[in-house]
């Protein structure tokens, strides 16, 4: 990495390698940026800390109820992968009470709110970026996910 700014990419290779090289302290300066990553030690234990209550946008109206079909085997060959944009620790749900944000059978649309991701104490919203109906279910809830880790397999539509 020659150069930083303070894009979303740039912060993303950042706390990669903090979680990659397990490091406890990362800062990088130049031309008048600075950033700042503090890691996890092996001693201090994660904490799940419950997230912002976020609402994800009301369903379209207008999408049509899918057609009674047999089930599609869940290892379809025309599934594709919803990834994790980012290294964090994955939630299904706004807060352990509330209802995942999705579920198996599930229609999603293009950057419909899928899971939220903390990384550094920021809760941070998973957007679709493909549409289709949720046929698996990869990333556990609260467990730590890897940049373009799939978190959810969809039936394309």
């Amino acid at each position: 990495m020659t150069e930083i700014d303070n894009s979303t990419e740039t912060i993303r290779r950042l706390l990669a390698l903090v979680v990659e090289h397990g490091l406890s302290d990362l800062e990088v300066e130049q031309e008048g940026i600075a950033i700042r990553i503090k890691g996890v030690s092996a001693e201090a234990p994660l904490v799940y800390a419950a997230p912002p209550v976020w609402h994800a946008p009301a369903p379209a109206a207008a999408a049509p109820a899918a057609p009674a079909t047999p089930a599609a085997p869940a290892k379809s060959s025309t599934r594709v992968a919803l990834e994790s944009p980012m290294v964090g620790v994955f939630y299904r749900s706004p807060t352990p009470d509330d209802p995942a944000f999705i579920n198996v059978g599930d229609y999603v649309a293009i950057d419909q709110t899928i899971g939220l991701i903390e990384a550094m104490k920021t809760y941070s919203e998973v957007p679709a970026e493909k549409s289709g109906r949720v046929v698996e279910i990869v990333a556990e809830n609260g467990k730590l996910v890897q940049l373009g880790q799939p978190l959810f397999y969809v039936e394309p539509s």
